[in-house]
């Protein structure tokens, strides 16, 4: 598939945005996080600015983005239309958790925990926007659930430990989340790739004509001369030697980088800040290369048309 930079950004900002949105709740409403005015003020506007960019840049894939509010009507049959619904509902949540922490500097436990709930909800449902579509074999398994939801809490949880460290909070809780949460999406993400490299995929040729029972099929003419848009969009090819360098930069800056960093950071708690920023930054290259991997080595059944043997 084409990446597209406007879906790359947000599903990277809204996932680190809902990220620590969620733990901010989650955490908050068990007591583990300060009930601090500074800490809170800080900790809601990077999420809400993190995950309002991704959702407006998220338009600009659209032909019309004016009319991007019609996708809110069909939320009973899908999940791009479910996603939209639950991203707006969760500021209302977030809106009343972020009042009672800045406002009062209370936590007030229970729209803490609805906003827990809506973030991990909004960002299944951007999750199961690709894992749902059977035409592409890639997205279409087990693994990319659970990898939406690691690396999303893994750059939040990032966030949080920075913030955790900047306004000295210094609960070990957090930083141990975030140590769990890179740990859990770098082995996730393994996983993701090994199944990939390694699953032959669900459709062939044979399987889409039919004649499979009667041997090999291939392609015996190409049907056009020149490429065309679902070429161009649905059969984007990335070469096997970049892909492999592409994937080695998204783990090592997106995973094990930061998870060393913040190692690091504990045991050195007055290179914390800087260790800890050093991590943010190498997880957000790490993360959107990932991301535009996870399109490029999608491969859309339509390929098959084409000449592919397998998708």
């Amino acid at each position: 598939m084409h990446p597209a930079y406007s879906v790359i950004f947000f599903t990277c900002a809204s996932g680190a945005g809902y990220g620590l949105l969620g733990l901010l709740g989650l955490l908050g409403a068990l007591g583990i996080l300060p009930a601090d005015r500074w800490f809170g003020l800080t900790g809601f506007l990077v999420g809400l600015i993190a995950v309002t960019a991704g959702l407006l840049s998220s338009t600009y894939h659209l032909g019309r983005p004016e009319r991007a509010w019609r996708a809110f009507s069909q939320w009973r049959s899908s999940w791009l239309s479910r996603e939209g619904v639950l991203a707006v509902a969760t500021y209302v949540p977030a809106g009343l958790t972020a009042l009672g922490w800045v406002i009062f500097q209370e936590i007030w436990w229970l729209p803490a925990l609805f906003l827990a709930l809506l973030t991990l909800a909004t960002v299944t449902a951007t999750a199961m926007i690709y894992a749902s579509l059977k035409t592409i074999r890639r997205w279409n398994n087990g693994w990319t659930l659970p990898g939406y939801l690691s690396m999303g809490l893994a750059s939040g949880a990032l966030w949080l430990a920075f913030l955790n460290c900047l306004f000295d909070a210094t609960s070990i809780t957090v930083d141990f989340v975030a140590l769990l949460a890179l740990a859990a999406a770098a082995t996730l993400k393994i996983g993701y790739w090994r199944f990939v490299d390694t699953e032959l995929g669900a459709a062939t040729a044979g399987s889409a004509t039919g004649l499979g029972r009667f041997g090999r099929v291939r392609l015996f003419t190409a049907p056009h001369t020149e490429e065309n848009y679902l070429l161009q969009e649905m059969g984007y090819k990335v070469a096997r030697k970049h892909a492999l360098k592409l994937r080695r930069i998204a783990w090592l800056a997106g995973f094990g980088g930061p998870f060393l960093a913040l190692l690091m950071a504990l045991s050195l708690p007055s290179a914390a800040v800087p260790l800890l920023l050093l991590a943010l930054a190498a997880n957000a290259i790490g993360t959107v290369t990932e991301r535009w991997l996870f399109f490029a080595e999608a491969r859309h059944v339509v390929t098959l048309y084409y000449g592919a043997e397998a998708a």
